[in-house]
């Protein structure tokens, strides 16, 4: 079959989503089916990468702009103009049998117009707690929800009941044929909200997976912990929603040796590094940057810690899930995060700085003393991507029937 993926963002970007989409890809690709992504183009160094590698026709770039300082981040004005954009660019590919939308914003909109245009069924991956993310990251943000349903109602003709995030989501899903989430407690969240399809009374729950072939390569190639301090990971994208800077507060208060690493980019590194740079704690604290995928699972397998700090913003908290998929432990301030990983970790007691310090302190602690939380083996089995392609092809077929 033919699948056309809907994204915010280009699948070369930084984020958990795009990574999943990328190895989706790949495996409905391997299986045998074809992918087209409709995404907005990428600006800035990044794009000028992206240009010189042989071009890959299942991408379709979409006129954008760039809207973040970093030009990481780009947005694609949903419309009459990308609709034909996108039509054109597809018309040289077989006829898409099946539409699979994984954005909240602009991809959403312009992925659930081109399904009603073309009567294409539709599965909508819910990637985003839309009103946590923008309380989150933006001022003003009951205004900004009732500016982001007005939008949706224009471009899509729809009047949910509500102006909040819980029911721009509603609406989304109320369109779809099949609504899934990648963890037991966003999909739960969905459903107390009514945000499932009107034909369908459930979320079904598909994690986002790690690469089988990578996994067994790390796994294979696992060593003793080597002496020394307590190594750290934390990773991700440097924004206040991600807690970064209460992690490196945590940190220098407790005053431990440690050797620390900080991965990914982002609009806060600066603010993070200069915070370092004033409190000079006892830990080494490397702001590494962003990094290939493979690198940072060897990272990660290195690390005896991935320290995970955002509270009620991520849908599934993959990191974590890549952790233990390696056999590290993580340190987990989301109690929702913990309750899906099940074992295998430090639980921070509550949202406070002094809280993460004890739980970094604790972690520290029971490192040196050999008796670090062993993450369950069952976790690496259930996270690859075959098993989630698997589980995702069998929406596909279900919608499709």
């Amino acid at each position: 079959m033919h699948i056309a993926f809907f994204s915010d963002q280009h699948l070369s970007s930084l984020g958990g989503a795009q990574v999943s989409m990328r190895l989706q890809k790949r495996y409905l690709e391997r299986a045998g089916h074809t992918v087209s992504v409709i995404a907005p183009r990428m600006h800035g160094p990044r794009a000028a990468a992206l240009a010189q590698r042989m071009p890959d026709p299942a991408y379709i770039d979409t006129p954008s702009i760039a809207i973040t300082p970093d030009r990481e981040y780009s947005l694609t004005l949903p419309g009459r103009r990308t609709d034909r954009f996108v039509d054109d660019a597809l018309r040289g590919r077989p006829p898409v049998d099946l539409v699979h939308v994984q954005a909240d914003f602009w991809g959403a909109l312009t992925g659930h117009r081109f399904a009603a245009r073309h009567g294409a069924p539709l599965v909508h991956t819910m990637h985003n707690r839309v009103g946590v993310g923008i309380a989150a990251t933006m001022p003003f943000p009951s205004l900004a929800l009732r500016l982001l349903g007005t939008w949706q109602r224009a471009m899509l003709g729809a009047r949910p009941r509500g102006r909040d995030g819980w029911a721009y989501l509603r609406n989304l899903a109320h369109r779809a044929d099949a609504v899934t989430a990648p963890s037991a407690h966003f999909a739960r969240r969905l459903e107390e909200h009514g945000a499932v399809p009107a034909s369908h009374p459930h979320v079904d729950v598909i994690w986002n997976g790690i690469d089988d072939e990578i996994l067994d390569d790390a796994l294979a190639l696992q060593s003793p912990r080597r002496p020394g301090p307590p190594r750290f990971i934390w990773l991700g994208r440097m924004s206040p929603e991600k807690r970064l800077l209460p992690f490196l507060e945590a940190l220098c208060d407790a005053g431990l040796r440690a050797d620390v690493q900080v991965l990914g980019g982002g609009g806060g590194r600066r603010a993070a590094e200069r915070y370092i740079e004033r409190r000079a704690p006892e830990a080494s604290v490397v702001f590494g940057g962003r990094m290939t995928y493979v690198e940072t699972l060897r990272r990660i397998e290195e690390a005896d810690a991935v320290v995970q700090t955002s509270i009620g913003f991520e849908t599934q908290g993959m990191t974590v899930f890549e952790g233990a998929s390696l056999g590290t432990p993580s340190i987990i301030s989301d109690p929702d995060i913990a309750a899906e990983l099940e074992s295998g970790f430090w639980e921070v007691s509550d949202a406070s700085t002094a809280a993460l310090a004890a739980a970094l302190t604790t972690a520290a602690a029971d490192i040196a003393a050999g008796t670090a939380p062993v993450p369950s083996p069952s976790v690496a089995e259930r996270f690859r991507q075959s098993s989630r392609t698997a589980a995702m092809l069998a929406v596909y077929e279900r919608v499709l029937r």
